[in-house]
Parts: structure tokens; C-alpha cells; sequence
């Protein structure tokens, strides 16, 4: 063949696997968008700064459910809006900048620092097999990562857990982290039956040293709840509920009615039973504090959770503990305290917004396997604490001016005083506080040094559109869309070439790829799960498909050091919710070095995201809102056709259940509250967590929905 032929035949070749290529990407980008195609999320991490909440990581489900059923995992770092809402809740937003080098985990924690801006994500469990753990952090005020390196102590390294109980404490400048499982998922080389753990583990969010303590007792335990008080001269930290480890693969509930406060002043544990209706024994629920203005309460509310044993069911329930006098209280919601309410949910998260509304977001509905979870407003559900509404309801609209806390009926009724406080029972009122230091450190305040900012924390202005800088040498350790979206770029302008010599060629039009590559996914964040070959799967969404877990790629993209990043432009809020899109071919960021680069000297902005549109129209659903009542009415998602489940869909399969312990209740009676063998917790098996037995995968896909939230 001659010469001119051979390379004649060689570039078009070339340019139809380009095509080809560049078809395919186009394709993938524009499969989902986090915000117009959301339908749930689940075990993820989330916390407040200022006036947005941050939601990170977890797991999340695309509509139509009925097409797209499988767990993915959640690379997105969005925020709520807390300033601004439209339909009642809080606008969202999926702009901020993550890329794939940042790890994007489940069921870990996400540390705020109020004071100088920071996010810090800990632990969490990976859907491949977890790397080296290296604590990352988000410079909120310049939108990017920086890599703190592998957290260690004195006398040694701190290991990654998931599944436990953490708080994060700005004025004091320290984080905690109590209990929680070692497993395959969360430790590099993990083998055996996963572990819970017995240890507080505390982070110094100015130092970055971490310190390792004892728990209350010997006991390992995870998926309780934490929460801080201020009480005592330094504070209080309360933990209860969750699961017992019995060390042989076996697990046992943790009772409510017994609370462990850890006193950070004299760094001690004090035990101490309650009074009152506790809690059905519970695992994977969330909670928040909301203070009396005289600090003569301090009540912690909790919803939802899943129970335990060979048929567990799932909570739609808010209970009240009040201390100092440690009395638990059950009539906000349901209204009839001997029932649940509809729509079980477990592995939310809790936010408490300006002491005076606790935020919701996600969870795995438990009686359901095909409708989504208030996708018209991301997920979001909202307590006024107070229920300072109209309608008295507890669940109810998002208002962003409440900022004072009133305390309800159902609460002054058991311990006294009025709705700003006075309460006049205020100690345990049958049996006094079990320790006799509880008596006095009930009736102290935190005595703490105000803690100022170590850098400069004046925000600083968004740049407009199209602004650019130049890029230094630095420590970003990710930034959103990154490499890829300049490899993108490339090949699409390589498929913009091979199109107009194509046309040249023939002297007439033909169809090609896009000039410009849009959509929605930028860097494919959100990682489908593949099918699990020959494995046994689990049975995954209203078609039975078999999934397993998803597949991260372990390359690093790589980045060129010599372009330039364009600054991310303002969020426009005042459009409501929003997708994301591609801009046109962007620039790229340099990868992340180690924190302590002097990043950031004057708090200046000198790395920046790269910007994706917005578009103007707000994606919303034409569902009704209806808060109806008690703001607890709830209208179903159009996820679009619906399949029948089979016989066993109710009741957990014989390939994962939720503890090591439980045996197969076989094919179930179709009870719809029950977890069922579509959806259930995640399948902990005795070889680790998350069905690393021959199950083949790791979560169980239908924790559905039978109606969506509609406050």
C-alpha cells in the first residue's frame, strides 16, 4: 500500500476511534446531574459553617429509579444554602470544587472549623479497597483541598474507622471520634471479622495532632450518636445508642436509657441511666442540641434509625432527651407515641442550624424500594425545634431568620419553666445522678479562651466570570473536574479536526462529534456499580438487576502546571435549585502538596475552582409541596413505571443482614416495614463489612421511599 494511502488510512482511523470516543464521554457527562436527576442520598457527611451546610460523600440513587437503580458513590461536595430557600427549603448547590484525588468515602465525618474556615474529612469507608489514609482538608474560603498527610500520634498512627461518633468543637479548636469498625472498607490490608473500637480519638484542628483515649469502658462499640453540650467548665461530650461489638463476629444493641458523658476539663467519663421513655434500642440515627436561653435545658432531639434482630425494622420518630435531669420525651412526632410514622429512615444526617432548627438530610427509607426522597428539595427535611410555625408542627418549612429556640410543650411539660427556660426539674428526678460529680458539673458553664483565628479569615470577593490567574507552585491536593475536563477538551478539539478534514475531504457536510463537550458529570464523580460477574450480587432495584460495588481508579490525573484556573464565579442565589454544567474547554490546577506551603499568607484567594455553569432556570419537581398538619405530608416522586417485587423482597436475604449474628429469616412475609432482601441495612458479614463474604457486594440497593418528604 502506498505511503499516502497507509497514512491516509491510519489518520482516519484515528479519527473515528476519537469520534467514537469523544461520543462516548459525551454521553457519560451528560448521564446525571446532582441536583436535577438526585433521588437519594445516604451515609454521607455533612456539616455547617457559616451560613451553608456541606454535604460530602456517601451514596447516592439517580432517577427514573426504575432505569437506574444502583448505589453510586457521591464524589460531589454540594451545600445547602441557609440564607435563601425556595420551596421551603434551603437552595442547593453543586459547584465547589473536589476531583478524584480527594477520596469521597462513606459513613465517616466531616469536621467543621467555624473560626478559621476549614473542613476536615475523617475516616469513612471506601466502595474499593481503601488506600493509605491521609487526612484531608477544605479551605472554604479559597475552595480548595490540601492533604494534611497521614494523621499520627505520639505513639503512633491513627487508623481510619467508619461507622462512629464524632463532634466538632470550633471554639475550643478540637474534634472527637468515639468508637466506630475497622474493616476491609476503612483499613489498607484489613482481613478477618471487622473490629469495633473502645477509643475516643481527639484532633487539634491548629496543631493537627491527634491524641488517642480511653472510652467509658472496655466495651467496642459503633453506629451510636455523639453530641456536644456545653456544660462543665470545658464542655461535655454524650454518647448512647448503636451497637455492642462481642468480639466474635457478633453484635448486641447498646440501650438508650444509658448515657456516657466524657468531660473534656478532667478528661473523664461519667455514666448516667434516664428516666422516661427511652428510645427503642437503635443504630445508624443522627441527632443535634438545641440550649434554653438560660441554659437550664439542654435537650437533644434524634429521629429515625433502624432496630436490630432477625427482622429489624426502621424508625420514623423524634425523641427528646433532656439534661440535666436525663429524662427522655416522646410525643413530637408521631403525635401517638405507640406507633412509628411512615416513612422509616436510617443513615441520615443531623445538622442544628442557629439553635433553633435541626436539618435532615437523606437516609435510606426502609419500607419502600422505588420512590425517591424529596428530590424536589435534594433531600432536605426540616425541624423548627420549637415548632415556632402556624401550624405548631415540628416539621415544617425552613425559615432562615429563626435564630432563637422556644421551647415546646411536649418538653416544659416534663421538666418545667417556660418557653425560654427556668426549668425546675434539673437533675434525674427518681434517683439522683448516678456519679456524685455530675451534681456540680451540671451547674457549670464552659469556661473557655476565646480562640481567634491563624490566618487571615476576611472573605474574600468572588471573582466574576471568565476572571483567571496565574498558578504558583502550591498545595492543592484536588480541585473539581480538573485533568480530565482538559483532556476532554482536547480530544474534543482533536474531533473537531478529524471532522472538518472529513469534510473537507468529501466536499460535503457530515456529522461529527461536538465542537464544545457540555453535561452535567464533569469528571464522572458519581461511580456507577458494575455488574459483579460471577459472584452471587444482590438483588438491586425493581428489575433484579445484580450489582456490585463501584470500582474507583486508582491513578492520579495528571495536570499541567503551566495553564492558568479560572475562578469560580458567584453562586447566583436567588434561582433556587440548580444542575451543573460543563463550561467550555477549561484550564487546570496543580496537584496537592503537603499543608504548611504558606497558602495562603494574606487570605487571599490563590487557588481557585474551575467554574461550572449554572443554569438560570431552577430544577425543580412539579410535585406538590403540601405541608399539611404537622408538616409531615408526603406525595410520591415520579420515578416513572413501577415493577412488582417478588415474594423475600420485606424481609433480609440470606446474603447479608444487619449484623454477623443474624440469621436468614429465609423469603419473609412481605412486611413493609421491615429491611427487605432488595434493601436492608448494609449486609455486615462475618468477614468483614459490607458483604466481603460471597454475597459479591457491599450495600444492599432498596431502601426505598413509599412517598417523599413534602415540609
Amino acid at each position: 500500500m502506498p505511503m499516502s494511502k497507509m497514512a491516509g488510512f491510519t489518520e482516519a482511523s484515528t479519527c473515528r476511534t476519537l469520534l467514537l470516543f469523544c461520543f462516548l464521554i459525551g454521553v457519560s457527562l451528560a448521564q446525571f446531574d446532582p441536583i436535577k436527576d438526585f433521588c437519594r442520598r445516604f451515609g454521607h457527611q455533612s456539616a455547617v459553617v457559616d451560613d451553608k451546610l456541606y454535604v460530602d460523600g456517601g451514596l447516592v440513587n439517580w432517577k427514573p429509579y426504575s432505569e437506574t437503580s444502583a448505589n453510586v458513590s457521591n464524589q460531589f461536595l454540594l451545600y445547602s444554602d441557609l440564607k435563601h430557600e425556595t420551596g421551603g427549603m434551603p437552595n442547593v448547590y453543586a459547584n465547589l470544587s473536589k476531583n478524584a484525588t480527594i477520596p469521597s468515602v462513606s459513613f465517616g465525618i466531616l469536621w467543621e472549623d467555624s473560626i478559621n474556615k476549614w473542613l476536615y474529612s475523617y475516616g469513612g469507608e471506601s466502595q474499593s479497597t481503601p488506600s493509605n489514609f491521609i487526612l484531608y482538608g477544605y479551605d472554604i474560603l479559597n475552595n480548595y483541598w490540601t492533604s494534611f498527610g497521614p494523621p499520627s500520634t505520639s505513639s503512633g498512627t491513627i487508623t481510619p474507622l467508619s461507622h462512629g461518633a464524632g463532634v466538632s468543637i470550633s471554639e475550643r479548636g478540637e474534634a472527637f471520634y468515639y468508637g466506630g469498625w475497622f474493616s476491609e472498607n476503612s483499613v489498607p490490608g484489613w482481613s478477618g471479622t471487622r473490629r469495633a473500637s473502645d477509643r475516643l480519638i481527639k484532633y487539634d484542628m491548629d496543631s493537627h495532632h491527634f491524641s488517642n483515649f480511653s472510652g467509658p469502658d472496655n466495651v467496642r462499640r459503633a453506629e451510636g450518636t455523639m453530641i456536644y453540650l456545653p456544660i462543665s467548665d470545658g464542655g461535655m461530650l454524650a454518647y448512647f445508642g448503636g451497637v455492642r461489638d462481642n468480639g466474635n463476629g457478633t453484635v448486641s444493641p447498646q440501650p438508650l436509657d444509658t448515657i456516657f458523658m466524657y468531660d473534656l476539663a478532667n478528661t473523664r467519663w461519667y455514666t448516667q441511666k434516664t428516666s422516661g421513655r427511652a428510645p427503642e434500642n437503635r443504630r445508624l440515627f443522627c441527632g443535634g442540641a438545641a440550649v434554653a436561653r438560660d441554659q437550664s435545658s439542654y435537650n437533644i432531639y434524634i429521629y429515625g434509625g433502624a432496630s436490630f434482630g432477625s427482622n429489624p425494622i426502621g424508625y420514623d420518630d423524634i425523641y427528646v432527651l433532656s439534661i440535666p435531669s436525663f429524662q427522655w420525651i416522646r410525643s413530637l412526632f408521631p403525635s401517638n407515641s405507640n406507633v412509628t410514622g411512615e416513612f422509616p429512615k436510617a443513615m441520615s444526617s443531623c445538622n442544628i442550624i442557629n439553635n433553633a432548627q435541626m436539618l435532615v438530610i437523606g437516609g435510606r427509607a426502609l419500607n419502600d424500594t422505588t420512590i425517591c426522597d424529596a428530590d424536589d428539595v435534594l433531600g432536605q427535611h426540616n425541624m423548627v425545634l420549637g415548632k415556632d410555625n402556624p401550624e405548631k408542627a415540628i416539621w415544617a418549612r425552613f425559615q432562615p431568620n429563626l435564630t432563637t429556640y422556644t421551647l415546646p410543650t411536649d418538653i416544659l411539660t416534663v421538666v418545667g419553666g417556660n418557653p425560654t427556660g427556668g426549668a425546675t426539674i434539673t437533675a434525674p428526678p427518681r434517683t439522683g445522678f448516678d456519679a456524685p460529680d455530675m451534681s456540680t458539673l451540671m451547674t457549670r458553664k464552659p469556661r473557655i479562651a476565646e480562640r481567634t483565628a491563624t490566618r487571615d479569615v476576611t472573605p474574600t470577593s468572588d471573582p466574576s466570570p471568565g476572571t483567571s490567574k496565574g498558578l504558583s507552585t502550591g498545595a492543592i491536593a484536588g480541585i473539581a473536574v480538573g485533568a480530565s475536563i482538559g483532556g476532554i477538551a482536547a480530544l474534543a478539539s482533536l474531533c473537531f479536526f478529524c471532522i472538518r478534514r472529513r469534510q473537507k475531504h468529501y466536499k460535503q457536510p457530515r456529522v461529527g462529534g461536538p465542537g464544545t463537550v457540555t453535561g452535567s458529570n464533569p469528571t464522572s464523580p458519581m461511580v456507577r456499580q458494575h455488574p459483579p460477574g460471577s459472584s452471587a450480587g444482590w438483588a438491586d432495584g425493581p428489575g433484579g438487576a445484580a450489582v456490585s460495588s463501584p470500582t474507583f481508579s486508582d491513578a492520579a490525573p495528571t495536570y499541567n502546571t503551566l495553564q492558568h484556573a479560572t475562578e469560580l464565579p458567584p453562586s447566583p442565589h436567588e434561582h433556587g435549585y440548580r444542575g451543573v454544567a460543563l463550561a467550555p474547554p477549561v484550564p487546570v490546577e496543580l496537584p496537592g502538596a503537603e499543608a504548611g506551603d504558606n497558602n495562603n499568607a494574606e487570605g487571599k484567594s490563590k487557588y481557585h475552582g474551575v467554574p461550572l455553569e449554572m443554569p438560570v432556570t431552577p430544577a425543580k419537581s412539579t410535585a406538590s409541596t403540601g405541608y399539611r398538619g404537622h408538616g409531615h405530608a408526603r406525595s410520591p416522586s415520579d420515578l416513572g413505571p413501577s415493577y412488582p417485587t417478588g415474594e423475600g423482597d420485606d424481609a433480609i436475604s440470606s446474603r447479608g443482614g444487619v449484623s454477623p449474628s443474624l440469621p436468614s429469616p429465609g423469603n419473609g412475609t412481605g412486611d413493609s416495614g421491615r429491611f427487605g432482601g432488595n434493601g436492608g441495612l448494609p449486609p455486615y458479614s462475618a468477614s468483614g463489612a459490607y458483604g466481603s463474604a460471597p454475597a459479591g457486594g457491599r450495600f444492599e440497593e432498596d431502601f426505598g421511599h413509599e412517598g417523599d418528604y413534602r415540609r
